[in-house]
């Protein structure tokens, strides 16, 4: 098994972009999803309440992170000092944020056609990881639930012999992506430890899957699959799984090419 892909998603719910290499942090992939669109209130916005977030390009560079989305121009938001007065609500976690400010805010609201805001995490040690499957100081940037999502291609050949139309990896929103010989060999990590180049990492539990699988990631349109397909094949406890949620257990950089074990 190795590496086929790696991505990250500088705001929660934007475009992905693709990586060579990347920084593994004890919160996640260097630079992932730090940014969070929220509400008037803080609450964040996603792909599972607005698809066409899907559109929306986020692009780290030397002066700052620069917006793009179809039919605007870009928009610029310069580097900021911590000014955590604000705040990111990721289902019911809050913790406190850096705005990005009116200019930002005013830009994405008209984009995504609605009232929304814009807050960067200045501090990812601020947000612990929930649930049973995580020590007490371990901590994740505005992800779901978990620094890391690893998905299979050899899953996705096999869900998609259960779908009339196969759908690419994008759907899932992974940050690595492996290659392998047998479908859903993931499942059987849980709990133990995988090792990604020299890099560890423990294998919380399996990903179950929500609507955003059923956003077009290069059109924002939705659709039925693969939540049908999931529900029929893979629905365990009540939850659609696909892909394994994993914590760092050090730091370091995976690249595409890295073996698996």
């Amino acid at each position: 098994m190795q590496v086929s892909a790696i991505h990250t998603y500088p705001i929660k719910g934007c475009r992905r972009l693709d990586h060579d290499s990347a920084v593994v942090e004890p919160w996640g992939l260097q630079g992932d999803r730090r940014w969070l669109v929220t509400d008037p209130d803080g609450v964040a916005v996603t792909q599972r309440e607005v698809a066409t977030l899907a559109l929306l390009r986020a692009n780290p560079g030397p002066d700052g992170l620069t917006l793009s989305y179809a039919g605007r121009e870009p928009f610029l938001v310069p580097h900021m000092k911590p000014d955590a007065t604000a705040e990111g609500d990721v289902f019911g976690a809050r913790v406190a944020a850096t705005p990005a400010g009116k200019g930002a805010d005013v830009w994405l609201s008209e984009a995504l056609q609605r009232d929304v805001r814009l807050v960067w995490l200045d501090d990812p040690t601020r947000r612990l990881i929930g649930g049973d499957y995580a020590t007490p100081s371990e901590t994740v940037s505005f992800a779901d639930g978990y620094p890391l999502l690893l998905t299979n291609n050899a899953s996705l050949r096999q869900l998609n012999e259960w779908m009339d139309e196969p759908l690419p990896m994008t759907r899932f929103r992974p940050n690595i992506v492996i290659d392998s010989d047998r479908p859903f060999a993931e499942d059987e990590w849980t709990g133990r430890s995988v090792h990604i180049g020299e890099i560890e990492f423990r294998v919380a539990e399996p990903c179950g899957r929500c609507v955003v699988t059923t956003t077009d990631q290069e059109t924002g349109e939705r659709g039925k699959e693969p939540l049908r397909a999931l529900a029929k094949h893979r629905n365990v406890d009540q939850k659609l799984l696909f892909g394994a949620n994993l914590i760092p257990a050090q730091r370091g950089v995976v690249r595409v090419g890295d073996q698996v074990s």
